[in-house]
């Protein structure tokens, strides 16, 4: 699987939280994933010069602050479930009737922040989630905020759907797929587990960050639904099943970059982060 520097920089440098990346260790991650040196120079120009990424000390980079806020809401998948309630029967409502469609960075904006909060479209100009998540409604406003919708969208709760949209809001989401989708994930990383130790550190290290990826992604954009739309109890053992893959994962790439450091290094790129800072390299 073909594996974007820029996703893979990143994610790294969110997994290693408040512990800077350097350059060697960059050079070593992309070369699992045959991204060469020179991608990986004009990747992190990039990402410095949208302030995705900054220096921290010589040859060593951390995010930066265009990548804190959806860094912060990606890394939630560890507490989702503690932000989950009963759900009483009543729905959480976006109107973005009244926005304009005309500009495509705001209109995808927009539509991620929906689909990373699960809402659905709904009736025209409308979107709509169960009133499960966070403790009340402006929480969920505020981090559909932060994620990028427009501020002019109007978010509120509503109960009392008359019966037939009531039937038409449960047929939004496939609940018996969302169903599968957490036993049939939760199999394969178990069976992952299970092979781990007889791979080679490095093959090890790339396929945990593929699958374990692809893991937290369908957590992240998991609509977190109530029963009776899904099986809630399939869907903690899936959660449960990703956090010990993490934790198995960032043993692995520890040791990675351990086996890296404990190298004679022939790089001279580690030496030279002035070239990224002068940078004028057009960002993402």
């Amino acid at each position: 699987m073909k594996v974007n520097p820029k996703n893979l920089l990143l994610d790294l440098m969110l997994a290693a939280g408040d512990k800077p990346m350097t350059a060697r260790d960059a050079i070593s991650a992309c070369s699992l994933f045959q991204i060469s040196e020179n991608s990986l120079r004009v990747t992190l120009a990039r990402l410095s010069a949208a302030g995705f990424i900054e220096i921290a000390g010589r040859g060593a980079y951390r995010l930066g602050p265009a990548a804190i806020d959806l860094a912060g809401d990606v890394a939630t998948w560890r507490t989702m479930e503690a932000r989950l309630r009963p759900w009483r029967g009543g729905y959480v409502v976006v109107h973005s009737g009244a926005l304009g469609r005309s500009d495509r960075v705001a209109l995808q904006r927009r539509e991620r922040a929906l689909q990373m909060l699960g809402f659905r479209p709904f009736e025209r100009g409308l979107h709509i989630r169960p009133d499960n998540i966070g403790p009340d409604v402006d929480e969920v406003r505020q981090r559909l905020y932060k994620l990028g919708l427009d501020r002019q969208a109007a978010v509120f709760r509503a109960e009392d759907l008359d019966p037939e949209r009531a039937a038409m809001v449960r047929h939004l989401w496939d609940g018996a797929a969302l169903t599968k989708s957490y036993r049939q994930w939760r199999d394969q990383l178990e069976a992952w587990l299970a092979g781990a130790n007889g791979l080679a550190l490095d093959a090890a290290a790339r396929e945990s960050f593929l699958l374990g990826g692809r893991a937290i992604h369908q957590l992240v954009f998991d609509p977190l639904l109530p029963e009776p739309f899904v099986d809630t109890s399939e869907r903690h053992a899936f959660i449960q099943a990703v956090h010990r893959f993490d934790e198995a994962g960032r043993a692995i790439w520890n040791r990675f970059f351990a086996s890296i450091a404990e190298a004679p290094s022939p790089l001279p790129f580690t030496h030279q982060p002035a070239e990224l800072e002068t940078s004028h390299e057009h960002p993402y």
